[in-house]
């Protein structure tokens, strides 16, 4: 599946033949390319993603493009499988001749199309994933929007242990390096307090298959379980947590999920859960960048949900465009890092991104939310 935005080029040329008084050369359009999971049990996180990418760069298209230069998105499904978006990128990098990568959601998939990144030399901005993987060893090419798995893991161990005292935690997480990745962060997190999960459970990515894990969890009777996944199979293993098993158990996801995905799922079953957050509430419109993001879906993704993703999606666009702005001269890849790692500081509208020589990550915070009966942040001390 690939989903273009294209101008009409061939309508235009056709006027300026007939009229060539009235008509000057336009610049060609600027590519953006995305590998993103677009069908399957996991849709909604890209479908979500991309309409606030597409929302924040019809804005900039609308206010003049970068520099003169219509902005245009190329969309490729790779049904969150990464020898699919290899291929994506391959043929984003090679026969697009996209500018930039953009929008990429997953860990998986981001993983395996690092050393083509790297190869091509070529942006990767706002991938829709947490993983230390675009962190550490440090990533010269790929941008950071959020803050990392680790950093979500780590506030949801203080909220648990600190905060409520629990002692007895499992993990439910997805068999690949996403829940490798939230495995890892949320032992960590536990070492740091002296103590270790009492058991742990895993399924296949892109199934809801969770049955074995079930079983592996509650053997050791755990008071909290966090989950690495996403939001089809969080949902199923909650649903049958509270069937079959019972008992008051919290369920705390991170970011990743899909917070209104899960919380539609899930229905009544939404009690006790918990999902961290790493960009605002988007029905905070206290804040500019909210009230921005929630005019701009209204005007071209009104079909689409207002979500934490799609405003996360919209922000990446945003960062994309401030970046361009300010590089000086002829825009290369190079001068785009650079004027991101030397510019330093991206006011998107009361949120605001550092970035640095050797520092690709624009935001830190890690806030959580309670999903039912709404999504609600929880204040400090609930």
């Amino acid at each position: 599946m690939v989903v273009r935005i294209r101008c009409m080029t061939l309508l235009i040329l056709g006027l300026c033949l007939a009229r060539p008084e009235s008509c000057h050369a336009e610049p060609p359009p600027l590519y953006l390319g995305q590998s993103a999971v677009l069908s399957g049990p996991a849709q909604n996180l890209g479908l979500e993603m991309r309409a606030g990418l597409l929302a924040a760069l019809s804005l900039i298209n609308d206010q003049g493009g970068i520099k003169g230069q219509e902005v245009v998105l190329i969309s490729r499904d790779d049904g969150y499988e990464p020898d699919k978006a290899v291929r994506n990128t391959k043929d984003l990098i090679s026969e697009d001749k996209v500018f930039a990568l953009i929008g990429a959601v997953g860990t998986p998939t981001a993983k395996a199309v690092i050393p083509l990144i790297n190869d091509a030399r070529i942006p990767f901005v706002g991938p829709f994933t947490g993983a230390e993987v675009l962190r550490a060893p440090f990533q010269a090419y790929v941008i950071n929007v959020r803050a990392s798995y680790y950093q979500e893991l780590e506030k949801l161990a203080s909220f648990l242990v600190d905060g409520k005292k629990y002692r007895r935690i499992a993990c439910f997480y997805q068999n690949d390096s996403y829940g490798y990745d939230g495995l890892r962060g949320i032992e960590i997190a536990l070492a740091r307090r002296g103590m270790a999960l009492v058991s742990q459970g895993s399924y296949e990515r892109n199934t809801v298959a969770v049955m074995g894990a079930l079983q592996d969890i509650y053997e050791a009777r755990p008071e909290v379980v966090v989950m690495v996944g996403a939001y089809a199979a969080c949902a199923e293993f909650i649903k049958l947590s509270k069937i079959k098993v019972g008992g008051k158990v919290k369920f705390c996801n991170i970011s990743f999920v899909g917070t209104e995905s899960l919380r539609q799922v899930l229905g009544g079953y939404g009690e006790d859960v918990v999902v961290s957050q790493v960009v605002p509430y988007p029905v905070e419109t206290d804040i500019e960048l909210v009230r921005e993001y929630k005019g701009a879906m209204a005007k071209y993704q009104h079909d689409s949900p207002i979500s934490f993703i799609s405003l996360e999606g919209y922000m990446s666009g945003k960062l994309f465009g401030a970046i361009a702005q300010r590089v000086e001269g002829e825009l290369t890849r190079e001068k785009f890092i650079a004027a991101m790692e030397y510019s330093g500081r991206f006011d998107l509208g009361g949120v605001v991104l550092q970035f640095g020589p050797g520092d690709h990550q624009g935001l830190d915070e890690v806030y959580l939310t309670s999903i039912y009966p709404t999504v609600r942040t929880l204040e400090p001390g609930e």
